[in-house]
């Protein structure tokens, strides 16, 4: 019954990678480096917008970062209306709050600023005013978005969940505690603006954790069995700029230099999953956001070493090649030796930067539907290395649990 059922995801798996080639796959717009955040305002209005809603958090606000964008979209007479009100793993109300704004001020565009939560939001709001025949959870999954969004412009404050170039927008339902994504080709913003400024105040917990979400992000989609060509670059260059400068922006935080080439590797490390997939790293940490609101980057650093363990030799040969590519082997050892330096590597990476081994809350009552919810996700859809089964996730949440 296993093989079949891992043939049976194998198939689902080859059939989706051969129908992306035909996808309409769009690479957002990029304005790079200081001070790009600029020029935003004058794109905007390029693109014949006369009103745009900006999804972000109280947290931005509060900070001021809006600033330079807000006066820009005035000097240039594009009127905005503001919603701050989204949260940690963004929800229905979320976005059905924001969609209201969006339609009662007749907004034409949308601006999400902010790390991954604002901009999922924004992505759900789009989702929502493109198909206002569907509610999120009849969109939930695959190609079930299939019309042109409103222009979007994504302006991320993180370095980590490369949301500004991916196809998905990941939400909480607050009622059942799920945590699901709505993933369609249609929701890649337009245009993206990479302002290494805006991380420079970035509390050092946030830049490690989020640059570990870009970790999980690049070396999932490179081991697992979606890859192409490009998304295999995307992320071997995504890991080589994480291992060189992550820690650097976590113990530096006005190191511009670490900070711009973060912003890279998240670009890169989105673009690259976004294609190629992600795996049971994802899947778990999805169901930690959605039980107990633990943030998705700290969850995945948590639970990344843990599952490439657990892969054991199919997953050896690439991680011993992102080893390499990570420079932390001589070249002469085994593909087992290489994987088990880079594993390593990751648990010291996370160690330096005082993220956890474990993950504390998790309750054992909750375990067998989190199990349930993960293989929904990940089985069939996932190309990972190994297929996993019940009793393989139920050891996985035991193993994370403190």
């Amino acid at each position: 019954m296993r093989r079949l059922y891992t043939l049976y995801c194998r198939l689902f798996q080859f059939v989706l990678k051969q129908t992306a080639y035909f996808l309409p796959w769009r690479q957002p717009e990029l304005l790079e480096g200081e001070n790009s955040l600029k020029q935003l305002p004058d794109l905007v209005k390029q693109r014949g917008l006369h009103r745009v809603l900006i999804v972000t958090d109280k947290g931005i606000t509060e900070l001021g970062l809006m600033d330079d964008l807000l006066r820009g979209l005035h000097e240039t007479e594009v009127s905005y209306e503001v919603y701050d009100k989204t949260v940690p793993n963004p929800t229905i109300e979320n976005i059905e709050e924001a969609l209201g704004l969006y339609k009662r001020q007749q907004c034409e565009g949308i601006i999400a600023f902010g790390g991954g939560s604002p901009i999922d939001c924004a992505k759900g709001v789009a989702a929502r005013a493109a198909r206002p025949d569907k509610s999120l959870s009849e969109m939930k999954g695959l190609l079930k978005v299939r019309k042109d969004i409103p222009p979007l412009f994504a302006v991320p404050t993180t370095a980590g969940t490369g949301s500004e170039a991916t196809v998905a927008a990941v939400i909480s339902n607050s009622d059942t505690h799920e945590k699901y994504a709505v993933s369609d080709p249609k929701l890649i913003p337009h245009a993206a603006v990479l302002d290494p400024l805006l991380t420079k105040g970035l509390p050092p917990h946030i830049t490690s954790t989020t640059g570990m979400d870009a970790l999980t992000h690049a070396v999932e989609a490179y081991i697992g069995r979606g890859n192409t060509a490009q998304t295999k670059k995307n992320s071997r260059e995504a890991v080589s700029l994480i291992f060189k400068n992550l820690y650097s922006a976590y113990s530096d935080g006005s190191n511009m230099t670490a900070r711009k080439n973060m912003q890279k590797a998240s670009l890169l490390a989105g673009m690259a999953f976004t294609r190629a997939y992600v795996g049971y790293v994802h899947a778990i940490a999805h169901t930690l956001g959605g039980f107990y609101s633990v943030p998705h980057g700290l969850a995945n650093a948590v639970i990344l070493p843990h599952v490439l363990e657990y892969y054991g030799k199919p997953a050896h040969k690439p991680l011993a090649e992102l080893a390499d590519v990570a420079g932390l082997t001589q070249g002469a050892e085994s593909d087992v030796i290489k994987a088990r330096i880079f594993i390593d590597a990751v648990k010291k990476l996370n160690k330096d930067m005082n993220i956890p081994e474990k993950v504390s809350g998790i309750q054992k009552k909750d375990i067998p539907l989190m199990v349930e919810r993960a293989l929904a996700e990940a089985n069939p859809m996932y190309p990972v290395p190994r297929i996993l089964h019940k009793e393989d996730l139920m050891k996985l949440y035991y193993k994370i649990k403190a």
